[in-house]
């Protein structure tokens, strides 16, 4: 979403005519120092902190690629790429042109990372600069402080950082060119495969080729409740222990005929303590946000896609209009592998804890954080606000509702980060069973768990969440205090039955997890990654879990028995560890691509002679036919995906695919809400049996009708948070009236 922004306006308060404010960007270049950045936003806050002798421009991105319509890259001359102006950036290019010929010398300050040392060394060839003294600088925030840094110490332009991305760059062609046509030709037009995307898709289908495999077996657990007799103390004071050990051995509980069985003879049983331990630990807080660890929070916390993680990182580093103050740079860089943090900001946020938490709060020394994830690039910071006491409501009215969603996760992220540690205490109480009470060698031994925080430390502000199968043992209750060999009293003994779960699909945040923990990768190519196997339906999101379709699956198994080192994990990851090294000079680019794409090629021209075509099965649904009464499956063309009859081609029978939200009509009671788009893309709901019923609503309905009114109920956003409210009046159920986690 984009940032707000005000129109420049004369002293009547009329607009700035376009024209206008085009002339007047050129008339101001002239015998200036001409600063050139990626985006708009972020020239508008670096212009706030330069004098009237600079100039900022936009290059709006990336100038210059290989081209679309060809390889671009002449495999016999050494993989020399043929770079081209990108036809949307002709007039951009133009503008640049002319604006350093006017200029008395060029800065570059692009990102300061590979890419943008790429996109800088592109700028140069492309606006044709090699006239004019050029100087290259570096920032990993936009504040007056970082600006003035970079312009004491410029540099040249990073050659090493350059190459390794254009290494990048010619594998990913080379990667794509020759493997997606032979798909095409194979299996069908519009696909695609890329280094990184063909492993990961392959992570996901193998996950789910385990899910699919996986045969649950029944267990159970005895949980029984307790109560202390000393002092006749209130059931307030019962707890829950859980059966551990059953004659000293590891209670085998198979079926419900064991359980119910074991279950008999701990009703009858005394109970009683057989040990009590305590102890006092402490839990430092989570090192502040590198990219990888912000996308994977932010879809557990928010619920947010990588790729709008990203861009809403992408919006508050480069400047939001803070009313009166302008645009500012609300974060440092967003793309990072790096966890340490300036000592003036530590030193800010030290100020800001001791100010508002007290100095009990504070650690004695700012905490250090040196762990960089595997294959960690340049020496970034950390992601963290340029000024820690510009705390989230001081800039809520600024912010979209998502925007000051992630600002304030990162915000207290880092303000926890630099924090004292969590003290607690944890006790575990063993609990002996039998027919006799006291006895030393009890049949039956429980256990039950209970943690209390004595002094919350970084807690009072963040904690860290987790994966849904992850459990964490601050959530234990606090136990009753006990001692050893305290009566206690049984209230009830509850045999449950289980099955043993298999591994769980992959979200957005764990795969982000899995690619950083693999080496497969970088934080720049998460977002587009799992973007690009979303659009070529690859795999599709059902319940936030990343699931592979059909032709994913077929694809990702064409790939592996073609080319098994393009989704080879250990080869992905150590190719790049290769790029690695190209950038920190240890390797020279051309043979890194030389060693990968001979091999390859071989790989290609074999598959050319003995892959066959395949045919790519349609999803099946329950759907049925209704011209043939065979099912329906789900099949897909440019126009997206659809239901068509599997006895295709002998019935053409098809249909639009509904998505169905699993809510009945509230108009006429017969049809299903379904998601639509309207003409300009918004999703809307409606009824299934639209024409002949005109039910739609903008918000997603519930199924339940007002008791007020008798009015739908629906979803709506309310600062980025999902609540229930009526359509029809202003009833809110009681339980929705705080926001619900989205």
């Amino acid at each position: 979403m984009a940032t707000k922004t005000t129109r420049k306006t004369t002293k009547k308060g009329q607009a700035t005519k376009p024209a206008a404010r085009s002339a007047d960007r050129a008339t101001r270049v002239d015998g200036k120092t001409l600063v050139i950045v990626e985006s708009p936003a972020k020239a508008r806050t670096i212009s706030r902190f330069l004098g009237p002798e600079f100039a900022v421009k936009a290059s709006m991105g990336h100038v210059r690629d290989l081209p679309k319509s060809k390889l671009g890259v002449d495999v016999a001359q050494d993989f020399q790429p043929t770079y081209t102006i990108l036809k949307e950036k002709l007039p951009v290019v133009k503008e640049l042109r002319e604006s350093v010929q006017r200029s008395r010398e060029l800065i570059l300050a692009t990102d300061p990372d590979r890419e943008g040392e790429a996109i800088a060394w592109h700028l140069i060839e492309a606006i044709q600069a090699h006239g004019k003294p050029i100087r290259r600088i570096v920032f990993h925030e936009i504040t007056e402080e970082a600006i003035r840094e970079a312009l004491a110490h410029p540099r040249g332009i990073d050659m090493r950082l350059v190459n390794a991305q254009q290494a990048r760059r010619v594998l990913d062609r080379l990667v794509g060119y020759e493997i997606s046509p032979l798909l095409w030709r194979k299996v069908k037009s519009g696909l695609s495969a890329g280094r990184v995307q063909s492993v990961a898709l392959r992570l996901i289908v193998e996950r789910e080729r385990e899910i699919q495999a996986f045969v649950p077996q029944e267990y159970w657990t005895i949980e029984v409740d307790l109560l202390p007799q000393a002092n006749g103390r209130h059931e307030s004071s019962s707890f829950t222990a859980v059966l551990a050990r059953v004659r000293g051995e590891k209670p085998e509980l198979p079926n419900e005929e064991v359980a119910r069985a074991v279950a008999r003879e701990l009703e009858k049983a005394h109970y009683w303590v057989v040990s009590v331990k305590e102890r006092q630990k402490q839990r430092r807080p989570a090192p502040p946000f590198i990219t990888s660890t912000l996308q994977q929070e932010a879809g557990r916390k928010l619920r947010f896609p990588v790729s709008l993680t990203m861009q809403l990182a992408q919006q508050l580093y480069e400047g939001v209009e803070l009313g009166p103050a302008g645009s500012v740079g609300l974060i440092t860089y967003m793309r990072t592998d790096s966890t340490q943090v300036a000592a003036s900001a530590q030193q800010r946020a030290r100020e800001v804890i001791a100010a508002r938490w007290g100095r009990e709060f504070l650690p004695e020394r700012p905490p250090v954080y040196t762990k960089k994830a595997k294959g960690a690039q340049e020496a970034h910071e950390a992601i963290r606000p340029t000024d820690p006491a510009r705390d989230p409501e001081s800039v809520r009215p600024y912010l979209t509702p998502q925007q000051y969603q992630l600002y304030r996760l990162i915000w207290e992220r880092f303000i926890a980060s630099q924090m004292a540690n969590a003290v607690y205490d944890t006790v575990t109480v063993e609990i002996g069973a039998g027919p006799e009470l006291g006895a030393a060698d009890a049949p039956y031994l429980l256990r039950a768990s209970g943690s209390v925080i004595r002094f919350p430390g970084f807690l009072a502000v963040y904690r860290e969440g987790r994966d849904e199968e992850e459990s964490d043992e601050l959530d234990q209750r606090p136990l009753p205090p006990l001692r050893e060999r305290e009566v206690l009293q049984l209230l009830t003994v509850r045999p449950e039955q289980h099955f043993t779960q298999p591994p769980p699909r992959y979200t957005e945040a764990t795969l982000v997890k899995t690619l950083e923990e693999l080496g497969i990768g970088r934080p720049s190519t998460y977002a587009p990654t799992i973007e690009t196997l979303k659009q070529r339906r690859y795999v599709v999101v059902e319940d936030r879990k990343l699931v592979p379709t059909e032709l994913g699956i077929l694809v990702t198994d064409l790939l592996v028995q073609h080319f098994p080192d393009v989704v080879d994990i250990g080869f992905t990851s150590r190719l790049e560890e290769e790029l690695d090294e190209i950038a920190s000079g240890e390797r020279q680019w051309v043979p890194v691509v030389r060693q990968f794409y001979e091999p390859f090629h071989r790989q290609v021209e074999e598959a050319e002679r003995t892959m066959e075509r395949v045919r790519v099965a349609g999803e099946p649904t329950d759907e049925i036919c209704e011209l043939c009464g065979r099912p329906m499956v789900i099949k897909e063309s440019r126009f997206g995906r659809f239901l068509s009859c599997s006895g295709f081609p002998e019935c053409k029978n098809k249909r639009p695919l509904l998505e169905k939200v699993g809510v009945q009509c509230p108009q006429c009671g017969e049809g299903e809400i379904v998601v639509r788009r309207s003409k300009k893309g918004r999703t809307f709901y409606g009824c299934s049996r639209y024409p002949d019923c005109s039910f739609v609503s903008w918000e997603r309905p519930t199924g339940e009708r007002c008791p007020q009114c008798g009015g739908v109920l629906v979803v709506t956003m309310r600062r980025g948070q999902e609540t229930i409210r009526c359509n029809s009046c202003s009833y809110q159920p009681a339980e929705a009236a705080a926001p619900v986690e989205a």
